[in-house]
C-alpha cells in the first residue's frame, strides 16, 4: 500500500462519527456574527466552515467505500445526525449571504440525509439518553430554521408552513430525549452535554425565524402572535440551562481536546444566534443586548476549541495518533441499556 493510501486509512480510522459538530459549531458562530453586523469575521468562519464541510463529505464517502460495516454501525447513532445539522446550518448561512440556490440545495441534501438516518437511529435508540442524543432535536429543528430562512429570502410563504412541521416534531423529540436524560452527564459528559440547552436554543431560533418570516410576508394569520410568544418562552427555557451548564463545568472542569467539545461550541453560539433573532421578532431589547455580549463568548469558545483541535490533527497526519478501537468508539457513542 502506498504512503498516501496508508495515511488515508489512518485518517478514516481516526474520524469520529460526531465530526459534523465542527461544521455545526463554526457555522452557527458565523451566523451569529453576521446577525450582529460583523460580516468580515463571519465570512472568515464561513470559508473555514465550507472547507470543513467539503473535506468531511469526501471522507464520509471514502469511509463508506473502505469501512462499510463501520459506516453502517455509526449511522445508527444520533452522532450521525451532526452531518444533517451541519449541512442545514451551512445552508442557512449561505442563504443569509444571498445564495438562496445554495440554501435550497443544502436543504434538500439535509432532508434526504435526515430521512435516511432517522429510522435506523430510532430503531437502535439507547436509554438513558446522553448529550449527543439531543442531536435528534437539533437536526430536525435545523431543517425548520433553513426552511424559514429560505421562505423570507425567496419570498415563499408556503415554506413557513413547511417549516412548522419539523419545528413541532423537534419539540416532541426534545420531550422524548429530556425525559430519558441521564443528569450525571452534566458532570461527566465530554462536551456534548451542552446540547441539552442548545437543542432548546435552536428550537427558539426556529420559532423566531418562522415569526420573522410570517411578519415580513404577512403569512400564517393569527399564528404569528402565538409563535412570537413561543419563541420567547423557548428562549427563556434555553437560557435557564446556562447557569446549570456553566456551574457543572466549574465544578468538574473537563480540560483537553475532544471532538465532543464542538458540541459545546454549537450551543454557546446558538445562545447568541437565537437571542438576536428572538429579540428582533419579539421587539425585546434586553434579549438583543444579551446577544450582543454573548456573541464574543461564543467567538472565544470557538477559537479555543479550534486551536485545541490542531495538535490532534497534526498527530493523525504524522501517524502518531492511534486509530479508534472498540473502547474509544464506546466512549464516543456509549451503548446503554
Amino acid at each position: 500500500m502506498t504512503a498516501t493510501g496508508t495515511a488515508l486509512r489512518r485518517i478514516l480510522a481516526s474520524l469520529p462519527p460526531a465530526s459534523g459538530a465542527v461544521v455545526m459549531g463554526t457555522g452557527i458562530v458565523s451566523i451569529a456574527l453576521s446577525l450582529d453586523g460583523h460580516e468580515t469575521l463571519s465570512r472568515i468562519l464561513l470559508v473555514i466552515d465550507i472547507a470543513v464541510w467539503v473535506v468531511l463529505g469526501l471522507l464520509l464517502a471514502a469511509r463508506i467505500a473502505v469501512h462499510r460495516e463501520r459506516a453502517q454501525r455509526e449511522a445508527r447513532s444520533p452522532a450521525a445526525l451532526t452531518g444533517v445539522a451541519g449541512t442545514a446550518v451551512l445552508g442557512t448561512r449561505l442563504t443569509l449571504l444571498g445564495w438562496g440556490w445554495a440554501g435550497i440545495g443544502l436543504l434538500l441534501l439535509a432532508l434526504g440525509l435526515w430521512l435516511l438516518l432517522l429510522a435506523p437511529i430510532l430503531r437502535n435508540w439507547k436509554t438513558p439518553t446522553i448529550g449527543v442524543s439531543f442531536v435528534l432535536t437539533v437536526s430536525t429543528e435545523s431543517l425548520a430554521v433553513l426552511a424559514a430562512t429560505l421562505a423570507a429570502s425567496e419570498d415563499a410563504a408556503w415554506l413557513l408552513e413547511v417549516a412548522l412541521a419539523p419545528f413541532l416534531l423537534g419539540l416532541a423529540f426534545y420531550v422524548f430525549v429530556i425525559s430519558r436524560f441521564d443528569l450525571r452527564q452534566l458532570l461527566v459528559g465530554r462536551g456534548d452535554h451542552w446540547v441539552a440547552g442548545g437543542a432548546l436554543a435552536i428550537s427558539a431560533l426556529a420559532a423566531g425565524r418562522i415569526t420573522l418570516g410570517a411578519q415580513s410576508l404577512g403569512a400564517l394569520g393569527g399564528l404569528t402572535g402565538a409563535l412570537e410568544g413561543v419563541s420567547v418562552g423557548l428562549w427563556i427555557a434555553a437560557i435557564a440551562w446556562l447557569p446549570v451548564l456553566v456551574g457543572a463545568e466549574a465544578l468538574r472542569p473537563r480540560l483537553g481536546y475532544d471532538v465532543r467539545r464542538w458540541s459545546t461550541v454549537f450551543p454557546v453560539g446558538m445562545f447568541a444566534a437565537c437571542s438576536f433573532v428572538v429579540g428582533t421578532a419579539a421587539g425585546a431589547a434586553l434579549i438583543s443586548d444579551f446577544a450582543g455580549l454573548w456573541i464574543w463568548v461564543a467567538v472565544s469558545v470557538w477559537a479555543a476549541v479550534f486551536a485545541a483541535m490542531i495538535p490532534p490533527l497534526v498527530q493523525v497526519g504524522r501517524g502518531e495518533h492511534p486509530p479508534l478501537d472498540a473502547k474509544r468508539m464506546a466512549e464516543i457513542a456509549p451503548a446503554r441499556e
